[in-house]
């Protein structure tokens, strides 16, 4: 499933070709994604202008000009191609992905300038809704997420509250949304390994200089996957149909039997499987 930063980096795809612009013709070309559309789906979001385009936790959000913001959430699958005009734009840093399926794209976009946002998804495991802006706060998708983990208001004191007696491991925290938002199962081993801290200890017993190095990772390892264009892991591509060139950098995910590339250490990444995911670390300098 696309993380914070594949979702930032579609996010920054959609942003210059939908932010400012009015949507001239939407098309929902079947009833349902993983959720039934609302039934005023395509009225609403015809002729409505995206003010700005948003990201909250693993969510896209489509400020439009109307009550409403545009929710999207590309689950296991979900995908977006942007078309000009003159053609598609692709960074010529990327490898490109293969043409989508046609029979996959489940929505249009189009925009008055004649650009067209097409929304791909094989398995129907994203969702796309309406939520009133104003109130959004308390919808249930948002009501209880945690902090951004770039943001200021994640840092160790909120990482000592959460772990103080727990004994669950930290990496289970660290994927549990109203602790920290965004996080997944990728960047959760590979800020893990760097900061050295077992991804199975329980985090109550995790000593509290280790916490800042812990937060300093994942912003570390977000920031470098999102500079990277995230990971492209499965089907998961840029919002241009790119694919990013960020799995060349994991240090630990899906490394099994590599040496453990932190300096100094002389072990072997190994994996375990943990809540039904596949956990990558070093049991010899992750304590």
């Amino acid at each position: 499933m696309p993380e914070l930063p594949e979702v930032e980096t579609v996010r920054g795809g959609l942003a210059p070709v939908l932010e400012g612009r009015r949507l001239a013709r939407v098309e929902a070309r079947r009833p349902d994604l993983r959720f039934p559309f609302p039934d005023n789906f395509v009225q609403v979001l015809t002729g409505a202008t995206v003010v700005k385009m948003e990201r909250q936790a693993k969510y896209l959000l489509a400020r439009l000009d109307r009550e409403d913001t545009l929710v999207m959430h590309l689950g296991m699958s979900g995908r977006f191609e942007i078309s000009r005009p003159e053609g598609q734009e692709r960074p010529g840093q990327f490898h490109y992905a293969p043409d989508p399926d046609p029979k996959h794209a489940h929505v249009l976009f189009e925009t008055e300038e004649g650009v067209r946002v097409t929304y791909y998804d094989p398995r129907r495991f994203g969702y796309m809704a309406l939520v009133n802006t104003a109130t959004m706060h308390l919808h249930p998708w948002f009501a209880e997420l945690g902090p951004e983990p770039l943001s200021d208001a994640f840092d160790a004191a909120r990482l000592k509250a959460a772990f103080a007696g727990r004994k669950q491991g930290p990496k289970t925290l660290l994927l549990d949304q109203r602790i920290v938002a965004g996080l997944g199962n990728i960047y959760v081993c590979e800020a893990l390994h760097r900061a050295r801290i077992s991804p199975f200890k329980p985090a109550g017993k995790i000593a509290a200089a280790k916490l800042p190095p812990l937060v300093q990772a994942i912003r570390d390892v977000l920031g470098e996957a999102i500079r990277a264009g995230g990971s492209t892991l499965r089907d998961y591509a840029q919002a241009d149909g790119a694919l990013g060139y960020f799995q060349h950098s994991f240090r630990v995910y899906d490394g099994e039997g590599r040496p453990c590339p932190n300096e100094g250490c002389k072990g072997v990444v190994a994996r375990e499987v943990q809540a039904g995911r596949s956990t990558f670390y070093c049991p010899v300098c992750q304590r």
